[in-house]
């Protein structure tokens, strides 16, 4: 079957809310800091009710749909499946996904009633993000959404760790994994968050089964999961559940192994000031699985992920605006 799509991806559907806060805010209010920590609707309203909205920023987001957006703003094609409601949220969200370049096979009027998810996003004067998120009807999400026609027309498959948290969501990213291996398609999973990885470890042993192409995580979750000291301990540990792996090392860039050419690589990233972090994993994963379908090394998928995460830090909002994708990528080129 003709690919149409570099990548389809499954996940969360939520609309992020970003905020400036101050660290006493997050302590005011019980907030454990640098995490991502699900809550119940009326724990998000009781937040909500103490910050500004005005200033907020709002955009459809979810880990794997910043990563998705990352592929087809750099000129890739992408397909993303979710789940939202048919309420102004989920409106915002479906128009925006469309905006950003990204097809899907829900139509509008597919929103069933319920709430959309949201995820409040901290942003401390460190550069640090916290999330606070609401699945809303994005916990609902499962194998049933999943467009298996889109998988067939796709070169790799991205699945969202944060999928692990629902019976659901875990059966949906099963499914979704069984198809593209029997129909010879590359599978890239995410760890998406440190709090993921200690809590369901079990269940992304379960999605992983025997294996997947290209894992993506932090050095934290390398370590968390592997149950080693160092990341170079870990990534040996990794290569058990993964053909290739990107394990980024926050300002000191990431380390790659391409199991291809049997090496670890190690790409360094470009010295910032960094104002805001969120979002910053999800534009390299995307930035990367763009480079390596679309000609380039993992080498230089590697340093290009590297330049457009440390952009993203130096600017509010969780992924690049407008044409940056491009002309980082024209400079890169030239």
């Amino acid at each position: 079957m003709e690919k149409v799509f570099d990548v389809y991806g499954l996940g969360n559907a939520l609309v992020d809310m970003e905020f400036e806060v101050s660290p006493e805010f997050l302590d005011q209010m019980g907030i454990k800091k640098g995490l991502m920590t699900l809550v119940d609707g009326e724990r998000q309203q009781e937040v909500l009710k103490k910050l500004d909205l005005s200033k907020s920023k709002r955009c459809c987001g979810g880990s794997a749909a910043n990563t998705i957006i990352a592929v087809s703003q750099f000129g890739g094609k992408s397909s993303y499946s979710f789940r939202v409601a048919n309420d102004e949220s989920g409106l915002f969200y479906y128009n925006n996904l469309l905006e950003s370049g990204v097809k899907t096979n829900l139509k509008s009027e597919d929103r069933p009633e319920g709430i959309t998810g949201k995820c409040l996003v901290f942003v401390t004067p460190d550069a640090d993000r916290t999330m606070n998120t609401f699945l809303g009807i994005s916990s609902e999400f499962s194998k049933n959404d999943v467009d298996k026609e889109a998988i067939a027309r796709s070169k790799w498959v991205y699945v969202e760790g944060y999928l692990v948290s629902s019976e659901k969501g875990k059966e949906a990213a099963i499914e979704s994994k069984r198809y593209a291996e029997e129909n010879n398609i590359k599978v890239a999973l995410t760890f998406s968050d440190p709090f993921m990885v200690t809590t369901f470890k079990e269940g992304f042993l379960d999605i992983i089964g025997k294996g997947v192409d290209l894992l993506f995580c932090n050095e934290f979750e390398a370590m968390s999961f592997s149950g080693e000291d160092t990341v170079e301990k870990a990534a040996e540990k990794l290569k058990k559940y993964t053909k290739s792996m990107a394990i980024t090392l926050g300002d000191k860039g990431a380390l790659i192994y391409d199991h291809k050419a049997s090496e670890f690589i190690r790409v360094e990233a470009p010295r910032v000031k960094a104002v805001d972090s969120n979002g910053a994993g999800d534009l390299f994963a995307g930035t990367f699985l763009y480079g390596i379908n679309n000609g380039l090394s993992f080498k230089e998928s590697g340093e290009l992920a590297c330049q457009a995460a440390s952009q993203l830090v130096t600017q509010f909002g969780a992924r690049l605006q407008n044409e940056q994708p491009k002309l980082l990528l024209k400079e890169y080129l030239s």
